[in-house]
């Protein structure tokens, strides 16, 4: 008997939240695992798997299965809103799962453990009727999830009353700097919902594995691993872009957009070094008419070059004029291979709404940021990117909530062409190799890896 655990492959079942940015993550850690011997299957939704661009997948030896969200012929933008999809698929999800693990636990690899988002909470209860151990993947940084943590705790008083907030293992942070879900209370309550509900029964669960490295958040992770069996994973950035060691492992491998790879790299080849502004704003949130309108003027006015990244059903929103100046000096596409652009030698800096995979991204090829957040934890992402880290200027916006053009040409300025910007390029590039370090063998995230599937392989 002990001989055939020795042999035993370990299959773990990795179950993303139905968004790019909670997929790519998710996979990237699966090919970690996949590299130590681990068997993976990558479970998603019949609507996200219908809208990957198949031409793109490239999963080498990961396997696929899906469950149902109750919306498999467009998932979220086939809902009314957010809460319906949220209620139909906390119904739906559960018992799909159930299906799917009761089809793999009586075939000949069972599941020895199964890793979720922590959005998909619920996923707790099924493993463990089938007493499945269990992995929580948590895809923001450690010290929005201590933020998250205490609202579903009610140790934070909502809606929030004080202008100064001091939590554990945190700097003391403006009220404005938690995320919108708190500090503007009772917005997009279905998001709010499964921010805070993701901390359910997480103490229980066996790994607590969270995309950041302890390097970047000491104090936070060291508070919170008093909470939970945590270990921090990341960052789950493709591996040509850190430590290397995952051969021809260049990008994420699941897109649900189709990148505009070529273009972008042949326009960049002929641009000087560090003289391009790359400009993305993620794959989810959109921007207001008036705050497209700033960023195309603020760019024209600087005079830089840049690339924007537009999705197609955003470009109604640009001033007509500004699509004609921009052909001299910029590029816009609807998307393009992010890592590829921001580790051009050409690109300058990166004007972003601070999505946590984002910031990750720049953290970790060294790239300075102008912080836009819309959102969320974007915004306390971006406090961290310019009072903890280092790496970036604010775009502080107006009385309206609208980062005006003078002021994206004064962030611009700033990164691109003064003292305090190569202060900033420095503290990147200091990120940067932290980053390759902690991945690479040895490394924190590196040896927690390890450490998790030695625990995992001695069940």
């Amino acid at each position: 008997m002990e001989n055939q655990r020795k042999n035993h492959v370990p299959h773990c079942l990795v179950l993303p939240y139905p968004l790019q940015g909670h997929i790519n993550p998710m996979l990237q850690f699966s090919k970690r695992l996949v590299q130590q011997g681990v068997k993976v299957t990558l479970v998603n939704t019949i609507s996200i798997w219908n809208k990957i661009n198949k031409n793109n997948l490239d999963l080498n030896s990961i396997e696929i299965e899906s469950i149902s969200d109750g919306y498999d012929n467009g998932g979220l933008s086939s809902a009314e809103n957010m809460e319906s999809y949220k209620e139909t698929f906390w119904k739906i999800g559960p018992k799909t799962l159930s299906q799917l693990l009761q089809k793999l636990q009586s075939s000949n690899n069972p599941v020895d453990c199964v890793i979720y988002d922590a959005f998909l909470h619920w996923t707790f209860d099924v493993s463990k009727s089938f007493g499945i151990p269990v992995g929580v993947f948590l895809t923001q940084a450690c010290s929005v999830n201590n933020i998250n943590f205490h609202a579903f705790e009610k140790w934070i008083e909502l809606p929030i009353s004080k202008s100064e907030i001091i939590l554990p293992g945190l700097p003391k942070l403006e009220a404005s700097d938690l995320p919108s879900f708190l500090y503007q209370y009772g917005t997009y309550p279905g998001y709010f919902d499964i921010l805070t509900n993701q901390f359910s029964k997480i103490d229980q669960a066996e790994w607590v594995l969270v995309n950041t490295f302890y390097e970047l958040e000491p104090e936070v992770v060291d508070w919170l691993a008093k909470k939970w069996r945590l270990k921090t994973i990341g960052p789950c950035v493709p591996s040509m872009f850190l430590d290397k060691r995952l051969k021809d492992d260049n990008d994420y491998g699941i897109s649900t957009f189709g990148p505009n790879s070529e273009a972008c790299i042949k326009w960049l080849d002929n641009k000087p070094k560090d003289s391009v502004v790359y400009v993305s704003f993620g794959s989810l949130a959109g921007l207001s008419e008036d705050q497209t309108k700033e960023i195309a003027y603020g760019l024209r006015d600087c005079e830089m070059y840049f690339i924007w990244v537009v999705r197609d059903s955003e470009k109604g929103k640009f001033p007509k004029e500004f699509l004609d100046l921009s052909l001299e000096k910029g590029l816009i596409v609807n998307w393009c291979p992010q890592l590829q652009v921001l580790t051009h030698e050409a690109v300058g800096c990166f004007v972003t709404h601070c999505g946590w995979n984002s910031t990750l991204e720049a953290l970790s090829v060294g790239v300075p940021v102008i912080a836009m957040p819309l959102w969320t934890d974007q915004i306390t992402n971006a406090k961290f990117i310019v009072d903890v880290w280092k790496i970036g200027v604010k775009g502080i916006a107006d009385e309206k909530g609208v980062v005006r053009r003078e002021t994206i040409k004064d962030c611009i300025t700033d990164i691109m062409e003064t003292e305090k910007g190569n202060e900033m390029k420095k503290n990147a590039v200091n990120w940067k190799s932290l980053a390759k370090i902690v991945v690479d063998e040895g490394g924190s995230s590196d040896k927690n890896i390890v450490e998790f599937l030695n625990e995992l392989t001695l069940r």
